[in-house]
């Protein structure tokens, strides 16, 4: 793409879809009153604006703060208002390869610090966990966790950092998924995780059952037996001891959210449009719903090797039709409550993703979208229910006022507000179009 685009025939339009997880904010005292996106430095993005129209997006729904998964599948055009959710943990479960199927029960977990008295301290412990400290934990709970109904088996696999997955199964019976969290930062909605805002002295909680089925009070005493066991297992666990003794946060309990019980049943990405997309992705959530949508996972280097990924998009463009890219970085920044940091990540990818990108995107017909799968604002330290802003750029594009990639810029674009589940169908249409459209 340069100041001067081309035209290209029909067999040239392709798109370039990404997803800047949390990146979007509100105004922070630490940067003067802007949001990061605001603050940064975006030479590249900037100049995509300005060949762009922009908008707002609800990527779930009005009033809901999504977790990362359902607001993908939203922003990929799949809603779930007709349906109900099999849940992040069925999703993880498959992004981490960890054998599920129908009646089994799988969940989502972090690694965690809490108090003698279970009162929260680091909900992440301390974000510095090594792979090898996660796999010494997780094979010590696998052999000295005994649950009392021995028909009961379990998995629990580490991914990244304080992140877990965790599948039960029981030999004669099918496991319900109706049950609560023991992560209070996070509630249900139709099997949709939720965030909860502004806890203070948050605690590990109990599972209930949310219906009086054996499945359902099975499945909650399942849970609260393996959280009371882990938690004794790693109070004297030798990896916390060295944590401790280095002045880090142990690992010492276990928080799960998300439950499912029922493999998902989706229609493919490639039917939904009848059109070839390809995803640069690295969470094990990310990884899972690109599996359930049967899209082709490209290998692009580590979370943080932003150029690598551009590269490697541009050089897979050709033989598809889009390639989705997941970028996680902003997202952590938010959740930690670091204006400064997340307006750095920001310019990272600024200059490494975009600008790498832009140099191939040279003299081509392509569409490049650019948006976030929530907002993560740092002021609140968690996942917020605001809209988030949405980029369409390319010289099939009408272009509007647009300068930056903000979420000023957005909130005054020509797109106005959408729904999530709108988005990539409306820049496939873009693309086959035969006039600008915004």
């Amino acid at each position: 793409m340069s100041d001067h685009m081309t035209n290209q025939t029909y067999s040239d339009k392709k798109f370039v879809y990404v997803l800047i997880d949390g990146v979007s904010d509100l105004p922070n005292p630490d940067l003067n009153g802007l949001t990061p996106l605001d603050a940064a430095y975006t030479p590249n993005m900037d100049f995509l604006a300005k060949n762009g129209c922009m908008g707002e997006v609800v990527t779930v729904g009005e009033g809901i703060a999504p977790q990362s998964d359902i607001a993908v599948f939203n922003m990929l055009g799949y809603d779930f208002r007709d349906v109900r959710y099999v849940g992040r943990g069925v999703i993880e479960s498959i992004g981490s390869d960890v054998d599920f199927r129908d009646g089994d029960l799988a969940l989502r977990g972090n690694f965690a610090t809490v108090d003698d008295k279970l009162q929260i301290i680091d909900r992440r412990a301390g974000r510095n966990i090594q792979q090898t400290e996660a796999t010494d934990i997780c094979r010590a709970l696998e052999e000295e966790i005994k649950l009392s109904d021995i028909s009961v088996s379990f998995v629990i696999k580490p991914t990244i950092a304080h992140r877990v997955s965790i599948r039960f199964r029981h030999a004669s019976l099918k496991f319900s998924d109706k049950i609560t969290n023991t992560d209070p930062d996070y509630g249900k909605l139709n099997g949709i995780g939720t965030a909860k805002i502004n806890l203070a002295n948050s605690h590990l909680e109990k599972s209930y059952a949310e219906e009086p089925t054996e499945s359902a009070i099975a499945a909650a005493k399942t849970v609260n037996e393996f959280s009371e066991q882990a938690i004794k297992i790693l109070r004297d666990h030798p990896v916390n001891k060295r944590r401790v003794a280095s002045g880090i946060p142990p690992i010492n309990a276990i928080l799960l959210r998300d439950s499912g019980n029922t493999s998902p049943k989706l229609q493919s990405i490639m039917k939904k449009y009848n059109t070839n997309i390809a995803s640069i992705v690295d969470m094990p959530v990310e990884i899972g719903i690109s599996k359930v949508l049967d899209m082709k996972t490209l290998e692009a280097g580590n979370i943080n090797d932003y150029e690598r990924k551009a590269v490697i998009a541009m050089e897979h463009l050709h033989g598809t039709d889009g390639i989705y890219i997941h970028i996680k970085g902003p997202d952590e920044f938010g959740h930690d409550g670091d204006a400064l940091g997340k307006k750095r990540s920001i310019e990272d990818i600024d200059r490494l993703f975009f600008g790498t990108l832009r140099k191939d995107l040279r003299s081509r017909g392509q569409l490049l979208i650019i948006s976030a799968d929530h907002s993560t604002p740092c002021i609140k330290k968690a996942h917020s229910a605001d809209p988030v802003p949405i980029l369409f750029s390319g010289e099939m594009v009408k272009q509007d006022a647009s300068t930056r990639f903000t979420e000023k810029n957005a909130s005054m674009g020509s797109m106005g507000r959408i729904m999530g589940s709108t988005v990539l169908r409306t820049g496939i249409e873009m693309i086959r179009s035969e006039k600008r459209i915004c």
